[in-house]
């Protein structure tokens, strides 16, 4: 599959520089970390979200867990997580559980998690199991210029 067909579109419409790191079958971004040996702080997941405002996109690192009670602080309510079938409409060119953590390409709205902005590179899954897209952090930054940035994630190892 290589990159979503939207998500390239999109990219190429912002006149993005990436590149594509190819890896071995995975099915979580924390696999993809290790089998691109990429650390899985810079890996940028996208959790789609549903909202009293519609879809959401949260994006956190891959270690990191999100927490709906800190989002609840930011929309009033408590966002909920979306069901797979509806992963599947939003982003209908993407393998489940590969979705870009971009949102430009799918019309959705986009909260950045203040973890990712220590990162000096940014990886995101570019819809299949196979492959990541590789952005510099400011890169990262012009594509996601309109989205929210808040605190709303845990390292995984502080959960335990």
């Amino acid at each position: 599959m290589s990159i979503a067909p939207r998500l390239r579109q999109y990219l190429e419409q912002q006149q993005a520089r990436f590149e594509v790191v190819q890896h071995m079958p995975t099915s979580s971004a924390m696999q993809s970390a290790i089998a691109s040996r990429v650390p899985a702080d810079q890996i940028a997941k996208g959790v789609l979200l549903d909202t009293d405002e519609g879809y959401l996109l949260a994006v956190l690192p891959a270690n990191h867990r999100i927490i709906l009670t800190d989002l609840a602080e930011e929309f009033g309510s408590r966002p909920n997580l979306v069901e797979e079938e509806e992963l599947d409409r939003v982003f209908p060119d993407c393998a489940l559980g590969a979705i870009p953590a971009l949102g430009g390409g799918y019309d959705v709205p986009v909260i950045v998690d203040d973890s990712i902005n220590r990162q000096s590179d940014v990886y995101l899954e570019a819809g299949d199991h196979k492959n990541l897209i590789h952005l510099t952090h400011d890169e990262f930054a012009r594509l996601t210029g309109d989205a929210r940035h808040g605190s709303f994630s845990a390292h995984e190892a502080m959960l335990h």
